[in-house]
Protein backbone atom coordinates (compact mmCIF):
# COMPACT_ATOMS: atom_id res chain seq x y z
CA UNK A 1 0.00 0.00 0.00
CA UNK A 2 1.08 3.53 -0.72
CA UNK A 3 1.92 5.94 2.08
CA UNK A 4 -0.79 8.62 0.60
CA UNK A 5 -3.40 5.44 0.69
CA UNK A 6 -2.52 4.61 4.05
CA UNK A 7 -3.12 7.91 5.20
CA UNK A 8 -6.53 7.89 4.10
CA UNK A 9 -7.26 4.40 5.15
CA UNK A 10 -5.99 5.43 9.11
CA UNK A 11 -8.28 8.38 8.79
CA UNK A 12 -10.98 6.24 7.16
CA UNK A 13 -10.63 4.26 10.34
CA UNK A 14 -10.76 7.67 12.37
CA UNK A 15 -13.98 8.76 10.96
CA UNK A 16 -15.99 5.00 11.34
CA UNK A 17 -15.18 5.67 14.87
CA UNK A 18 -16.08 9.20 15.12
CA UNK A 19 -19.57 7.95 13.71
CA UNK A 20 -20.26 5.53 15.85
CA UNK A 21 -20.07 7.88 19.19
CA UNK A 22 -16.38 7.49 19.95
CA UNK A 23 -15.40 11.12 21.47
CA UNK A 24 -12.29 12.12 19.68
CA UNK A 25 -10.17 13.06 22.92
CA UNK A 26 -10.16 9.36 23.78
CA UNK A 27 -8.81 8.17 20.15
CA UNK A 28 -5.24 7.43 20.12
CA UNK A 29 -2.64 9.36 18.38
CA UNK A 30 -0.90 7.25 15.47
CA UNK A 31 2.53 8.23 14.56
CA UNK A 32 3.61 7.62 11.30
CA UNK A 33 6.34 4.75 10.68
CA UNK A 34 7.32 4.82 7.08
CA UNK A 35 8.37 8.41 5.73
CA UNK A 36 9.17 8.89 1.49
CA UNK A 37 12.55 11.17 1.11
CA UNK A 38 11.73 13.08 -2.18
CA UNK A 39 14.36 15.59 -3.61
CA UNK A 40 13.27 18.20 -6.25
CA UNK A 41 17.64 18.44 -7.47
CA UNK A 42 16.73 20.50 -10.07
CA UNK A 43 15.66 23.19 -7.70
CA UNK A 44 18.20 22.27 -5.50
CA UNK A 45 20.75 23.71 -8.28
CA UNK A 46 18.47 26.78 -8.81
CA UNK A 47 18.86 27.69 -5.27
CA UNK A 48 22.66 27.01 -5.18
CA UNK A 49 22.46 23.96 -2.84
CA UNK A 50 24.56 20.99 -3.30
CA UNK A 51 23.25 17.60 -2.35
CA UNK A 52 26.04 15.44 -1.81
CA UNK A 53 25.48 12.15 -3.73
CA UNK A 54 24.64 9.70 -0.42
CA UNK A 55 21.83 11.93 0.30
CA UNK A 56 20.76 11.17 -3.34
CA UNK A 57 21.39 7.40 -3.20
CA UNK A 58 18.97 6.85 0.02
CA UNK A 59 16.06 9.25 -1.44
CA UNK A 60 12.89 7.20 -2.70
CA UNK A 61 12.44 9.64 -5.27
CA UNK A 62 15.14 12.34 -6.84
CA UNK A 63 13.22 14.75 -9.51
CA UNK A 64 15.83 15.53 -11.91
Amino acid sequence: MTLPAAVFRRAGVYTGRILKGAKPQDLPVMQESRFELVINHQIARLLGLTVPPSLLARADEVIE
